[in-house]
């Protein structure tokens, strides 16, 4: 079966991601008359290609001078439910962690109450600062059931938590959550390399399974100089 072309577009953008990732920033990219020659497609399939890029903050222009490489900043689609790992894939950075803590525990009222667990139960309890391309981004704090215990015997600095859930049968399947700005405090300040007081953001999420079942209760603290969170809204 023939693999029908990608629209022109879409080569546009694999492109300029291609050149981007293999540039520094401030570097230069082909100005959209140069794309548009390169494709054979009009400018305003280019700028569409274009300016979902500068949008996302990969690149950026200056009028009446040309198209730059921008500093990177690691990018997370809030819209949808994917994992730390899976995302940072998706804008071409290698995800990594460091294990603060991988342990069972006695789980807190809240965290029984959130996963609907008895009181007395215990949880699954991993935190760990993440990292991007070895940048200190996010300090990421799990809860899960006992259930789920296997997860710490994984591979969870190098490895995607939410595949080592899918091996055991618990698939991270929708979720529910907040998104807050907070200041950095003393350990913020310690792990993620950021100011006093600097500003972060903070996601609460919690996510269900594939049965609709409570899984995971995750807070996430994020360097705000180093986020974009992207939302797609329709009426």
């Amino acid at each position: 079966m023939t693999t029908p072309p990608i629209p022109r577009h879409q080569a546009v953008e694999r492109h300029l991601r291609s050149r981007i990732a293999s540039s520094r920033p401030g570097d230069t990219v082909e100005s959209d008359s140069e794309l548009a020659a390169l494709f054979n497609v009009s400018r305003m399939t280019v700028r569409q290609a274009t300016q979902r890029l500068v949008d996302e903050g990969v690149i950026y222009r200056v009028p009446g001078v040309g198209t730059f490489v921008a500093e990177p900043r690691v990018h997370r689609d809030i819209g949808r439910l994917r994992s730390f790992t899976e995302e940072m894939a998706r804008r071409g950075a290698v995800a990594g962690s460091r294990i603060l803590v991988a342990e069972l525990r006695a789980g807190t009222a809240d965290e029984l109450a959130a996963l609907h667990l008895a009181p007395g139960t215990k949880v699954t309890h991993v935190r760990r600062l993440r990292l991007a391309d070895g940048r200190p981004v996010a300090i990421e704090n799990v809860v899960l059931p006992m259930s789920c215990s296997a997860v710490l015997n994984e591979d969870l600095e190098h490895g995607s938590l939410h595949d080592a859930l899918r091996a055991l049968g618990e698939i991270p399947t929708s979720a529910t959550g907040t998104l807050v700005a907070a200041n950095a405090g003393d350990e913020d300040v310690q792990l993620l390399a950021v100011e006093p007081r600097a500003a972060l953001l903070v996601e609460e999420r919690l996510i269900l399974n594939q049965d609709g079942r409570p899984l995971e209760k995750t807070q996430t603290r994020y360097a705000g100089d180093e986020f974009v969170f992207h939302v797609s809204l329709a009426r």
